[in-house]
C-alpha cells in the first residue's frame, strides 16, 4: 500500500527524523555545557545517544550544528503564544492569559522545561562560541519571519511591506536581547521569582515589543 507520509532517503519518516535530531541535540547540548564545545567530539555525542558516529553526521553537518534543534526550542513557546494572539486582545492581556494557562497545565507546554533550560545554556555559550552563535541567530531569524506574518495580519498589510518588516525586525531584536538577559540571569543563579511571575514576564515582553515598534504593535485592533 502506498504511503503519503514524507520520508527521507533512508526511509525514515519526517516526524521520526525530527525526534531523533532533537534527541541528538539534547545530548550534544549537555556535553557542550558540561565540558565545552572544543572538548566534545562527534564520537562522544554518538555514544551519549547510543548511535553510531556515522548516523550523527547523517543528520548534522558538524558537531556544533547539533545544537540547532535545542536552540530552536528556545523560541517555540513564545511564538506559539503569539501565533494565537486574537485581534481583540492587547499583547499584555494575551500573554498573561496564555502563559498562565501553560503554567497551570504543563501538558499544554509546547516545550519541556528541561529543553528550555538547555536552550538557555546554549544561548549563553553562544556569547563565546561563534558556531553556536550562528545557531542562535538562525533561530532568531525564524522568529523574525514569524513575527512578520503576525504583525502583517494585525496591521492588515502584506508580509513583504517595508514597514511591517522593519517592525518585525525591531521586535525580534528586542525579544532576543530580553531572552538573552533572562537566560543569563537564571543561569547565573539569580532569584527566578521575577521570571516565574506570569504577569511580570508578560509585561516585560509586551513592553519590549511595544517600545521596539514605537507603539504600533501591542494594542487590540478592530
Amino acid at each position: 500500500m502506498a504511503t503519503t507520509q514524507k520520508r527521507d532517503g533512508g526511509g525514515m519518516s519526517e516526524r521520526r527524523r525530527t525526534r531523533l535530531r532533537l534527541e541528538i541535540s539534547r545530548e550534544a547540548a549537555r556535553l557542550f555545557w558540561e565540558q565545552g564545545v572544543a572538548a566534545t567530539s562527534g564520537d562522544q555525542i554518538a555514544e551519549a545517544v547510543g548511535l553510531s558516529t556515522r548516523t550523527i553526521w547523517r543528520h548534522f553537518r558538524s558537531k556544533e550544528s547539533c545544537a540547532e534543534p535545542i536552540v530552536m526550542q528556545g523560541i517555540v513557546t513564545l511564538m506559539s503564544v503569539l501565533r494565537s494572539w486574537p485581534r481583540q486582545s492587547s499583547l499584555e492581556d494575551h500573554l498573561a492569559t496564555e502563559l498562565a494557562g501553560l503554567r497551570d497545565d504543563k501538558e499544554k507546554l509546547p516545550v519541556d522545561l528541561a529543553d528550555d533550560i538547555l536552550a538557555m545554556k546554549m544561548i549563553r555559550l553562544a556569547d563565546t562560541e561563534p558556531a553556536l552563535r550562528t545557531a542562535w541567530l538562525m533561530a532568531c531569524d525564524q522568529k523574525e519571519r514569524e513575527l512578520c506574518a503576525i504583525i502583517a495580519d494585525r496591521l492588515e498589510r502584506p508580509a513583504g511591506d517595508l514597514e511591517v518588516r522593519q517592525h518585525a525586525a525591531a521586535a525580534a531584536a528586542a525579544v532576543r536581547v530580553l531572552e538573552e538577559h533572562i537566560g543569563a540571569a537564571v543561569l547565573a543563579g539569580a532569584d527566578v521569582t521575577e521570571f516565574t511571575d506570569v504577569v511580570a514576564v508578560s509585561r516585560r515582553f509586551a513592553h519590549a515589543i511595544r517600545t521596539a515598534t514605537g507603539g504600533v504593535v501591542g494594542d487590540p485592533v478592530a
